[in-house]
């Protein structure tokens, strides 16, 4: 997929559509200084362009009894096709992973969980390793999020 091209109009709909993805047409169309017609014609074609991947909204994980988040760096020796696939497939399988990435470095793969507390993490644990031959598993317990699910910046 390559880069698409945008104004500062574009830009300002999808900076405000980061930040509340809820409002009205009219209220983005005043926001970006558009008439409204404009501004559907705008969003229609930046989500055809497939800039846009969709609507969420964020939620509170400690509100939800979610308190304690951590980064799993995973180091494997295995690389092969058959066993990324069981591994991606165990991982998503695994609700409480909320972000995984391959990465370049150290370790082969970075996950986000987040659990209710250390117990309830280490059943998360326990489940990942059983299910999946893995190398080196490594965890880090966050203690504050400073900045979490920032927007783009666009």
């Amino acid at each position: 997929m390559k880069p698409v091209s945008l104004d500062q109009i574009d830009r300002a709909i999808l900076r405000a559509l980061q930040r509340d993805a809820a409002q009205s047409q009219r209220e983005l169309a005043e926001t970006v200084g558009l008439s409204q017609n404009a501004c559907w014609r705008r969003l229609k074609n930046l989500q055809e362009g497939g800039l846009i991947a969709g609507q969420t909204l964020r939620l509170h994980a400690k509100q939800l009894g979610l308190g304690l988040t951590v980064f799993v760096m995973v180091r494997t020796r295995h690389h092969s096709k058959d066993w990324l696939a069981i591994f991606r497939r165990e991982v998503l399988n695994i609700p409480h992973v909320i972000d995984f990435y391959r990465i370049a470095g150290d370790y082969d793969y970075m996950l986000k969980i987040v659990a209710e507390d250390m117990n309830a993490f280490d059943q998360i644990y326990q489940r990942l390793t059983a299910k999946v031959e893995l190398e080196t598993v490594t965890s880090y317990i966050t203690m504050e999020a400073i900045a979490d699910a920032r927007d783009l910046p666009v």
